[in-house]
């Protein structure tokens, strides 16, 4: 009887002990999403995800941020990759794609309906995500930006995501900011992006700790 009641007791401590390391280990954030993510034409620490983790680090949060960017990725590249660009043990998601679609003029009901399916996918996975929305460019005509730019509060009102309308908020069109193709942000520019999006990234660690806390 004192056997098994002890062996009990260490199956229970180290029930205990798993739980308690999962808490306190970090939690694993993945950025899914194109070059503007993938950090095209800079270093990888200055890149968008690296800025980001360190900006989390400073406020005391203990967080990974993977780089799970691609250049030139449509919403569709990033439906077809996402197991192995979303593993298993990550506990949130940045969700970053879109801008090829609206460069390419591909029909935002093909973009919206994959990144639909992204987002479904990753609830069924119990993976909070935050959203992070794009604007088509203006030269592709107003009907076409119209219906495209439509697709990100559409998707937040009907998926339980934090949302952020506009990736490229403070830095689209303003030169100082980009680097000389005039579509990618420079350092200053990624600082502005970090700068803006991190209160939605907050809310969405916040969410994964309620679910971690939820287990």
């Amino acid at each position: 009887m004192l056997q098994r009641l002890a062996a009990m007791a260490l199956v229970l401590c180290a029930i205990l002990m798993a739980t308690a390391a999962r808490a306190a280990g970090p939690l694993k954030i993945v950025a899914l999403g194109d070059s503007l993510t993938a950090g095209h034409g800079l270093p990888a620490q200055a890149a968008f995800p690296a800025r980001l983790e360190a900006a989390l680090h400073a406020k005391g949060e203990t967080v990974t941020i993977a780089n799970a960017g691609v250049s030139g990725d449509t919403a569709s590249d990033g439906l077809d990759r996402l197991d192995w660009s979303v593993p298993q043990g990550t506990d949130a998601v940045i969700l970053e794609l879109g801008a090829n679609d609206a460069l390419r003029g591909i029909d935002p009901k093909v973009t919206q309906a994959a990144l639909e399916k992204i987002l479904a996918r990753l609830a069924i996975r119990k993976i909070p995500v935050l959203l992070a929305g794009m604007q088509a460019p203006r030269n592709m005509g107003a009907d076409y930006a119209r219906e495209f730019d439509a697709i990100y509060p559409a998707l937040a009102a009907t998926h339980a995501v934090v949302f952020y309308p506009f990736f490229l908020d403070g830095i689209a069109t303003e030169a100082k900011l980009n680097q000389a193709d005039g579509l990618h942000p420079n350092p200053a520019g990624v600082a502005v992006i970090v700068k803006r999006i991190l209160p939605s990234v907050e809310e969405l660690i916040a969410r994964a700790r309620r679910a971690h806390g939820s287990d």
